[in-house]
C-alpha cells in the first residue's frame, strides 16, 4: 500500500500550445490551466505550478500521432524514432512489442512499487483485451470484439502487470470514466452515479493515496480537435479545468500532480488534423520542481519515476 504521498498523472490526449486566436483556439478563450500558448506564455497557474512546452515531434518527419507519442511519454524512449515514424491510433504489434519492456509501470513494477490506471472499463471490453475481470459484460461481446483495440496506456499498464479497473467499480467510488463525469458510459447503461468534476476529483485522489503513481486519461480534448468543435473542446476543457483545480486543492506537503498531452490538436480547430506545435508539461507540488528537465515527450517517464521513487530525476 502506499506510503506517506501521492504522485498522479493526468494525461490529456491532443492539446498543444498554438496561437492566441480565439476563434481557432478554444484555450485563448478561458483561463484554463492548460491555456499554454507558443510564445512561451499562459495563464498563471496556482500552488506555485510550473509549466514547460515539450516537443512532440522528436525528430521525425510528419505530423505526431497517438499511438507512437504516447508510447514515447510511458516508456522515455523515442517511439516514432525507433519506428521510423508516426502511428496514429493504437499500437501495431511491432510497436506493442516495443512498448512493454520499456514501460514504466512494468519498471517501477519491478522495484516492488505500487501503480494504478484510474479509468474504468467495461467487463466486455477488459475480456475483449485479453484481460481479466470480474462481473458479467454489460455490452454485446460480438460488438465489443470487433471495436475493441489496445490503447498505448492500456499496453504499458499491462505490461506492469496492474489491474484494470471496470464500471462497477466507478459506481462504487473506486475508479472513473475517461470523460470524468460518467455521462457517455451511462448512455451505454453503465449505472454510475453522476459526479461533478469535483467529486470525480476525490475519488481520483484517494486512489493515488494507495499508490505511487496514477494514471488518468481523458480524451475528449482529442475528439473535439478532429471534429472542429468550439463547443465541444470548451465543455472538455472546462470539466478537466475544474477536476484539475479541485485535484490540487486535494495535494498535500510532498504529493505531485504532472498533466501532459501526447500531441497538438484542439489548439488549432481550422483543421481537424494533429498539429506539429510542442504540448504543455504542468507540473504541482513536489513535480513544479522537477518540470523544467523536461524538453520533449521522452522526459515525462523519467520525470515522473523520479516522483514515484520519491528521488530526483535522473
Amino acid at each position: 500500500m502506499k506510503g506517506a504521498v501521492a504522485v498522479i498523472f493526468l494525461f490529456v490526449d491532443g492539446v498543444g500550445a498554438g496561437g492566441r486566436d480565439p476563434d481557432v483556439n478554444p484555450l485563448a478563450r478561458g483561463d484554463f490551466l492548460l491555456s499554454r500558448f507558443g510564445d512561451g506564455g499562459g495563464s498563471p497557474l496556482p500552488r506555485g505550478g510550473r509549466a514547460v512546452l515539450a516537443d512532440a515531434c522528436l525528430g521525425v518527419p510528419g505530423r505526431p500521432q497517438s499511438a507512437t507519442g504516447q508510447s514515447a511519454i510511458l516508456s522515455g524512449e523515442n517511439a516514432p524514432g525507433a519506428m521510423g515514424q508516426h502511428l496514429l491510433g493504437f499500437p501495431n504489434a511491432r510497436l506493442r512489442s516495443w512498448l512493454e519492456p520499456r514501460s514504466i509501470f512494468r519498471a517501477l513494477a519491478g522495484e516492488g512499487r505500487s501503480t494504478a490506471f484510474a479509468n474504468a472499463y467495461p467487463v466486455a471490453h477488459l475480456h475483449a483485451l485479453g484481460f481479466p475481470a470480474d462481473g458479467e459484460p454489460e455490452l454485446p461481446m460480438e460488438i465489443v470484439r470487433r471495436r475493441s483495440r489496445a490503447s498505448a496506456t492500456t499496453v504499458a499498464f499491462a505490461a506492469g502487470g496492474g489491474r484494470f479497473r471496470t464500471w462497477a467499480e466507478a459506481r462504487e467510488g473506486r475508479a472513473l470514466t475517461h470523460d470524468i463525469t460518467g455521462h457517455r458510459a451511462n448512455g451505454y447503461g453503465a449505472g454510475i452515479p453522476p459526479r461533478e468534476p469535483e467529486e470525480a476529483a476525490l475519488v481520483l485522489l484517494g486512489i493515488a493515496r494507495e499508490h505511487d503513481l496514477t494514471l488518468f486519461e481523458h480524451f475528449e480534448t482529442d475528439e473535439a480537435g478532429h471534429a472542429r468543435s468550439m463547443d465541444r473542446a470548451l465543455d472538455a476543457l472546462g470539466r478537466v479545468d475544474r477536476f484539475t483545480r479541485a485535484l490540487l486543492a486535494g495535494l498535500r506537503e510532498g504529493d505531485s500532480l504532472v498533466v501532459a498531452s501526447d500531441h497538438g490538436n484542439l489548439e488549432d480547430l481550422s483543421t481537424r488534423n494533429h498539429t506539429l506545435n510542442p504540448v504543455p508539461v504542468i507540473g504541482f507540488g513536489k513535480a513544479a520542481g522537477m518540470v523544467d528537465q523536461v524538453k520533449d515527450l521522452t522526459g515525462i517517464a523519467p520525470l515522473l519515476r523520479g516522483l514515484a521513487r520519491g528521488t530526483s530525476v535522473h
